[in-house]
């Protein structure tokens, strides 16, 4: 936003002379919102925080053996938190224009589809979000392989992979608030993010499966008190507190508009079926406190 106009940040690409939103390729094991918020640093020099999703582009293309192969792009609305703003890898111009202009620029027609989708969401006061992030701790050593207080019992291997591997998921959507169960499969799971964005995690016992146990309530407390902060935020917890926590949001969400109804099968299958242990399920919240309203979903499961 400029003077309260909305812009968008277009890239030109000298190798094809063409305007387009900055994009890029997967690395091998990559998530894809890792990729956008990576290749938007790299072609515009620029760090940012991913918003809501996208529309997708579906179209064709040759393969380098010369065999048409169908290619899709995903795209996020994103805001601008630092950089250095240097153009060092394909791109030569960067440029911020207000709707219309970039309406115009544009030299590819699906590239308007995710124009209009940001237009869409601005009008509808959905474009400005912050991140809830919903973590479920990764995978930890057995109950009956472990003899001491369940509290501390620690995170298998591939329970510290993956808490390793969320550290650029939850920094793509510039996670900047951690609240967790103070059980150790929990707090192993979030800080190494933790560490890496020099947070200190807020542990709360609401969110132990003790806690919960004791008073049901406090779960859903704690969501409704992030949800009036409005900033973002990281709330890692246990397989039985997620219907506490996810019942706090249900209320919230916004059932009108694109892509509604497959936000509600989401939400629907996590709360269900519970969420796999080290995935995070990220609500795009617009507004705070009464006026929050959850307007988009994306889950990120275990690979």
């Amino acid at each position: 936003m400029r003077d309260g106009v909305l812009e968008v940040a277009l890239v030109h690409r000298p190798r094809y002379d063409d305007w387009s939103w900055p994009k890029g390729k997967l690395d091998t094991g990559e998530d894809w919102i890792v990729a956008a918020a990576r290749e938007t640093l790299e072609e515009t020099g620029l760090t940012v925080r991913l918003g809501r999703p996208l529309p997708e582009a579906h179209y064709l293309l040759l393969t380098k053996a010369g065999v048409p192969g169908d290619k899709i792009v995903r795209y996020w609305a994103s805001t601008v938190t630092g950089g250095h703003g240097r153009l060092e890898n394909e791109i030569d111009a960067v440029e911020w224009l207000d709707v219309t202009e970039a309406n115009v620029r544009l030299d590819y027609a699906h590239d308007r589809e995710q124009l209009r989708a940001l237009v869409r969401a601005h009008t509808e006061a959905a474009l400005d979000t912050w991140p809830l992030a919903v973590v479920r701790h990764a995978k930890a050593l057995g109950r009956s392989d472990w003899k001491g207080d369940d509290r501390q019992r620690p995170l298998e291997a591939r329970g510290r992979e993956r808490a390793d591997a969320l550290i650029p998921v939850l920094a793509a959507y510039g996670i900047s608030r951690i609240l967790t169960s103070p059980s150790l499969r929990c707090v192993d799971t979030i800080s190494p993010y933790a560490v890496w964005a020099g947070i200190a995690p807020r542990p709360k016992k609401g969110l132990s499966e003790e806690g919960h146990e004791a008073d049901p309530d406090k779960a859903e407390q704690h969501v409704e008190r992030a949800l009036e902060r409005g900033e973002p935020t990281a709330l890692c917890s246990h397989g039985p507190v997620m219907g506490s926590v996810l019942d706090a949001i249900s209320p919230r969400l916004e059932l009108v508009g694109d892509g509604s109804v497959e936000m509600l099968e989401r939400f629907v299958e996590a709360r269900d079926h519970n969420l796999d242990k080290g995935e995070a399920l990220v609500c795009h919240v617009a507004g705070a406190g009464a006026d929050a309203r959850v307007v988009a979903l994306e889950r990120h499961p275990t690979a």
